[in-house]
């Protein structure tokens, strides 16, 4: 295995030079661990999820370098830089990727026993972990972190983040069911066994309200937002306040935590087996 740490070492040499040639050595390098999942943008730690923002500032390397090109050719080409080609998965990697419009960008991770419906999208930086559903029309962005046995159901979008480099990537932690159309942003950390219910947008700027403790529970300056391991998130409004919004009635929107996952819920969102075998 690739010490990683001559890699971070390797980057602090390179960073800042304008050195061509080197960063974009170093940047093949590190999108090749990318790849395999021996490296990653965000990685979880005792104390919590760490970032590796110096990964973040060699993906960007690779923006900065690389040289346009063509991919394929008319009617279908594609144009983007020489750095980011589209993956292409063998047999032998047990993925499943089902025909029909779905990319899988350079850069980015996908384990064993996955499933991609069509057309989905991955970006770089992403890290996909075993057993996981990517369902049709979903976007995982880019650097976003997939646990495993996560269902990302059709139409949702998986929030990405380069840039700032030290700015948390969304993260979905194991066993979380995340329903269609829905939308997760701006670093939220989506706990293990967590359900986030059709329609549900999470960022930092929107408080998830807990029906069960009576409180709010929001983004610091410190902390992205999260969501409690086993919560069940549906989404809901509350009333304007203030000013004219209160007078009228106005709402505005808010997920609600409806209660914690029990077998009841674990039984209306299993996973068909069959599906992924």
């Amino acid at each position: 295995m690739t010490n990683t740490t001559e890699l971070k070492k390797e980057y602090e040499e390179i960073a800042g030079t304008g050195d061509a040639e080197r960063s974009i050595n170093l940047f093949h390098k590190v999108r090749a661990l990318l790849e395999t999942g021996e490296l990653r943008v965000a990685v979880k730690e005792e104390t919590g999820w760490v970032i590796n923002s110096w990964v973040k500032s060699v993906i960007l390397m690779g923006f900065k370098y690389g040289k346009l090109t063509e991919y394929g050719g008319n009617p279908l080409s594609f144009h983007d830089k020489d750095t980011f080609p589209v993956r292409s998965f063998i047999t032998e990697d047990g993925i499943r990727v089902v025909p029909g419009g779905t990319s899988v960008r350079s850069g980015a991770y996908v384990a064993p026993g996955t499933v991609i419906m069509p057309p989905s999208y991955i970006n770089t930086g992403a890290y996909v972990d075993s057993g996981c559903m990517i369902d049709s029309h979903a976007l995982v962005g880019s650097c976003a972190q997939i646990g495993r046995n996560v269902h990302i159901s059709a139409g949702s979008q998986i929030g990405g983040v380069l840039e700032p480099v030290n700015a948390m990537p969304v993260i979905i932690e194991d066993n979380v069911f995340v329903g269609g159309n829905c939308g997760i942003y701006e670093g939220t950390i989506i706990e293990e066994n967590a359900v986030i219910g059709t329609g549900v947008i999470l960022n930092g700027s929107t408080p998830l309200f807990d029906n069960t403790t009576g409180e709010f529970l929001r983004k610091s300056e410190s902390s992205p937002l999260r969501v409690p391991a086993g919560a069940v998130v549906v989404a809901g409004s509350r009333p304007v306040s203030n000013s004219f919004g209160k007078d009228q009635g106005i709402h505005l929107y808010c997920p609600v935590i409806i209660k914690y996952r029990d077998k009841k819920t674990s039984s209306s969102i299993k996973l068909e087996d069959l599906l992924r075998s």
